[in-house]
């Protein structure tokens, strides 16, 4: 899951009341051999869960993996092996466990400041948006989408001019809002961080302004998720959608329209209550 959002953990195929706790990771050995295990096809599903739950205790992961010969190929290949039990959907929940490890991988090398330009120069997150753009709900399907949502954050966390600039060319912004349609609360958490990144953004929120097709379709899905926080409050969902409009009222046309059209649930106080002890979130929504 997406390590900014919630606890590290790795993904396994056993009972997680019964799961044991992650390995040590101080001995070097120990990770060049779990990382060479990734090789193995024998090995590999075992090193997978033992990295991806470590991963944010083993020093340099990210440089490891990346340099390591033929692990990327390795990582890449879990990842397009299971495109064809996408549509028609026939996807069991082990395997979409297997390659969620390998995506947490991939965020690990997308997080680190030493992999993650080569991590976009090899365009890699392309590989994740079908990921992103299917349509069942169904937990196997769901775990990739949050998964992947979380490989994009981490690139979009680091404020990084460069990750905006990929985000808009390989045009993520449809895929974060049908991820924030379709998606359960965790999903349209972090695709709500994304779009709030990328709105932050001067280049971004330009794009997205410039465009009335565009900001009608960003403004559309967001009204939608305040609409659905009636019914189950969420102070994480409520705090990125609060920092998207906010970012949004920045544009001076945007300011004017988001005064026709923003929700009723910012002005008669709903929100402002669910956000429970959030106050960073109530600044932000008197700001707006």
């Amino acid at each position: 899951l997406p390590t900014f959002l919630m606890d590290a953990r790795g993904f396994s195929n056993e009972d997680s009341s019964h799961m044991s706790a992650p390995p040590r990771m101080d001995d070097p050995n120990l990770v060049g051999s779990l990382v060479a295990d990734l090789r193995n096809k024998d090995t590999r599903e075992e090193a997978l869960v033992k990295l991806s739950k470590s991963r944010e205790v083993i020093p340099d992961l990210a440089p490891l993996l990346w340099h390591a010969f033929g692990i990327m190929a390795v990582i890449l290949q879990e990842i397009v092996t299971i495109y064809p039990l996408l549509s028609p959907p026939q996807l069991p929940l082990a395997t979409s466990n297997r390659v969620c490890n390998a995506l947490a991988l991939l965020q690990c090398v997308a997080a680190h400041p030493d992999t993650r330009t080569h991590f976009l120069n090899a365009h890699i997150p392309l590989y994740l948006y079908p990921f992103l753009n299917t349509t069942i709900t169904d937990r196997p399907f769901e775990n990739l989408r949050v998964t992947s949502l979380g490989v994009i954050g981490a690139l979009a966390k680091g404020d990084d001019p460069e990750v905006i600039n990929f985000l808009l060319s390989t045009e993520v912004i449809p895929s974060a809002l049908h991820s924030m349609e379709v998606g359960e609360e965790v999903s349209k958490s972090v695709a709500s961080f994304i779009l709030g990144k990328i709105l932050m953004d001067e280049r971004g929120l330009e794009y997205i302004c410039t465009s009335y097709d565009r900001f009608y379709a960003v403004t559309k899905v967001l009204n939608s998720v305040v609409s659905s926080l009636d019914d189950e409050p969420s102070p994480r969902l409520i705090k990125h959608v609060t920092k998207c409009y906010l970012s949004l009222s920045e544009n001076p046309r945007a300011r004017e329209a988001l005064r026709a059209c923003l929700p009723e649930q910012f002005r008669d106080g709903t929100l402002v209550r669910a956000a429970g002890k959030d106050n960073v979130t109530k600044q932000w929504m008197l700001r707006l």
